[in-house]
This record gives structure tokens, C-alpha cells and sequence, in this order.
């Protein structure tokens, strides 16, 4: 499939895309927000709200700031590899859960509300645990050669 018809068609059905999607996808969250959609042998993801995309995105784009140095990485604004993307994300949404008390990331949206409400702002949260958290996050193991 043409790789730019894709993207134009996810955009007409699927609108705005998630900005957790990678974590999501993996299902290391969930969000109540999020729009799951079958397209082309492949699931894109969604955000009914553009208040909370605007939320989340604020999130992101802070949790990349700050957690730079940790992931051992400048802090240019373009594409990340796929790992440190994972890394990002899952990490960053199990540090926002430990710093709102929460026992899992059932709802990404309700999270981040959570923090806002607790700390006044995403510039209040204890950013050190959450990096700390974000450092720490590792994805699946690699295949060992051994096959």
C-alpha cells in the first residue's frame, strides 16, 4: 500500500492521532479518550478530545525535555528510534501514575487530570521520580541469535 495514501486515509478516519499511541498499541495503557480503528492491516489510534490531545501532547513534549539527558539524547524535536519512543512513552505513564498514586494506567486522559488537579500543573509534577521512571523502563527482551 502507498505509504501516503495510508496516512491521508488514517487522518480522514481515524482524525487526530494519539500521542501515547505507541504505548497503547503495546498495551502497556489505555486511555478513554483513544479511537481504535482496523486500517489496512494495521490499527491506528485515535483521540476523541482535542483537549486532552492538547494535554497529552503538553505531557510529551515536557516528558522529552526532561528525560533528554536520561534516554542519552539531544534535545532536537525530531523523530526518535521506536525504542526510545517506547521508553518515552510507557516509562513517562508509569512515573505520571506513581506521582498521582495510582495503581495502573487504565486511562492515560484520567491520569493526566489527576496530576493536574494534585500538583496544579505537568510543571508540578515530581519530574526526578518521573525520569527516574522513565530511565528505568525497559521493553521486551531481544531474541536471543540462538535460533
Amino acid at each position: 500500500m502507498d505509504e501516503t495514501a495510508y496516512h491521508a486515509t488514517r487522518v480522514s478516519v481515524a482524525g487526530h492521532a494519539c500521542v501515547f499511541a505507541r504505548a497503547l498499541l503495546a498495551r502497556h495503557a489505555d486511555c478513554a479518550c483513544a479511537d481504535r480503528h482496523a486500517l489496512a492491516e494495521r490499527e491506528a489510534i485515535g483521540c476523541r478530545s482535542p483537549v486532552a490531545r492538547n494535554n497529552c501532547a503538553t505531557l510529551l513534549g515536557m516528558l522529552r525535555e526532561r528525560s533528554a539527558f536520561a534516554l542519552k539524547q539531544g534535545h532536537g524535536t525530531g523523530p526518535m528510534p521506536h525504542a526510545l519512543a517506547m521508553r518515552l512513552q510507557c516509562g513517562g505513564i508509569h512515573g505520571l501514575a506513581q506521582a498521582v498514586g495510582a495503581a495502573d494506567a487504565h486511562d492515560v486522559h484520567a491520569l493526566v487530570a489527576a496530576a493536574q488537579a494534585r500538583y496544579g500543573d505537568l510543571a508540578g509534577l515530581p519530574w526526578p521520580d518521573v525520569v527516574a521512571a522513565v530511565a528505568a523502563w525497559q521493553g521486551r527482551p531481544r531474541r536471543g541469535s540462538d535460533r
